[in-house]
């Protein structure tokens, strides 16, 4: 969703403790791995058992296929952060405890039909369920979860270079994002400006 903010730091905790039902396990594992991988929320329910799933247990690295990119120009390979990992892995036992997960089977199910993943609708109802619940203010969807993770790793690769390291916060994070052009990550971190009029008061 086009003009979606990031969540910080503390918004990231209070949401992902409020999932509840039954779905709980399924809803935790699909907003953790949004706000640690970055993948949009069209990729995250393409996600299928065997993408994620390799040797009875969760992979280092998820990729999600070309065909299901946008534009469909190339595939994207990202680490899986030990908590999506564990979230994941939770949910994985639970979906496998119900019966038999093929490589095929979706991973963000539906309990619609044989084997469907939820809709980008019902992802976007269940987010702001819990975003209401938590009276968190501003534009708030699915892609607030791409958003965060672009404020996580550029604040991180910020303060890197403040440690002296020679890298360059904004490429790496246009890296990570997936992005084929560096223009298309200014509107990832547009939402930096108070960053940059705090800077410049206290000059």
């Amino acid at each position: 969703m086009k003009g979606c903010r990031p969540l910080t730091e503390a918004e990231v905790t209070l949401v992902r403790q409020s999932f509840g039902g039954r779905y709980s396990q399924r809803d935790h594992a699909l907003f953790l791995l949004g706000v640690k991988s970055g993948f949009r929320i069209s990729e995250l329910l393409s996600l299928q058992v065997g993408d994620v799933w390799r040797g009875q247990q969760v992979v280092e690295r998820v990729t999600v296929p070309r065909r299901h990119m946008k534009r469909h120009t190339e595939g994207r390979t990202v680490l899986v952060h030990p908590e999506a990992r564990a979230a994941l892995a939770a949910w994985l036992a639970e979906l496998q405890a119900a019966g038999p997960c093929p490589a095929a089977t979706y991973v963000f199910q539906s309990r619609k039909g044989s084997n469907q993943p939820i809709s980008r609708r019902h992802a976007l109802r269940l987010l702001r369920e819990v975003y209401d619940a938590n009276e968190l203010t501003g534009p708030l969807g699915t892609h607030a979860m791409r958003k965060t993770f672009a404020n996580q790793v550029y604040r991180h690769l910020c303060m890197r270079r403040a440690a002296g390291e020679a890298i360059d916060p904004f490429r790496m994070t246009s890296k990570a994002l997936g992005h084929r052009s560096i223009t298309s990550t200014d509107g990832y971190l547009s939402f930096l400006e108070a960053d940059i009029d705090a800077a410049i008061l206290a000059s």
